[in-house]
């Protein structure tokens, strides 16, 4: 299939990670021309820090200046879980951190992008997140991506009809082999070249999915959201 990505351009921000550079690989071979966005910029790519609002303009007007346009928007970048204290689960300051870091650095980087998607008329974004939203028992894990699908459904809500689109991505466990069996209580696992796939459709035109928060492999078995 034919995603008519071609010549379309793609910034990746946290496109040197683990899940973003198989993002940016598979947009590359839909023929789009893809910037890569880091904190540490390479030679093709922007330096962009998420936590600064300063970084994430000027990096976001250095592509506009350079390619004229951004027609999608992936942000898989965010401090990883295991960053996190378990034993501090429950503390508001890690709690504030943690949002901050993961959905307020999305945030930041969408509402730069948004405004001239919308005034070219075509924009996808797309925002890796995670199935630690769907589980209670750490405050931190539940809330810092539970808040990035709150912000992107807000954002699909703002932008609906103008030809640009908000999705989040939710991985369960990713793995370079993942298994087919699924345990009870988890969400199934998923490689990084399959949540690739699965972004660079939610990325092309053909794709008519806004403000969906969508599972990649199994949704946590055994678990209800009404």
């Amino acid at each position: 299939m034919d995603l008519q990505l071609k010549d379309r351009v793609a910034l990746v921000v946290g496109g040197k990670g683990y899940i973003g550079s198989a993002v940016a690989d598979r947009l590359r071979a839909e023929g789009a021309t893809v910037v890569v966005a880091s904190r540490s910029a390479g030679d093709d790519g922007v330096s962009i820090d998420t936590a600064d609002q300063g970084s994430v303009d000027a990096g976001v007007a250095s592509v506009v200046e350079q390619h004229g346009r951004i027609d999608v928007l992936v942000v898989t970048a965010a401090p990883s879980a295991g960053t996190l204290d378990p034993a501090k689960k429950s503390d508001p300051d890690q709690i504030a951190s943690a949002i901050d870091g993961k959905a307020l650095g999305f945030l930041r980087v969408a509402n730069a992008v948004l405004p001239t998607q919308r005034d070219n008329g075509f924009g996808r974004v797309v925002v890796v997140s995670g199935q630690n939203a769907y589980f209670s028992g750490n405050i931190t894990a539940s809330l810092r991506n539970t808040a990035v699908s709150v912000i992107a459904k807000n954002l699909a809500d703002e932008f609906a009809g103008t030809g640009v689109s908000v999705n989040v991505v939710n991985p369960g466990t990713v793995t370079d082999e993942p298994v087919a069996e699924v345990q009870r209580g988890s969400g199934g696992e998923s490689s990084p070249e399959q949540i690739a796939d699965l972004i660079a459709f939610l990325s092309s035109p053909l794709s008519a999915v806004s403000g969906e928060s969508i599972s990649i492999a199994h949704r946590v078995l055994g678990s209800v959201t009404i």
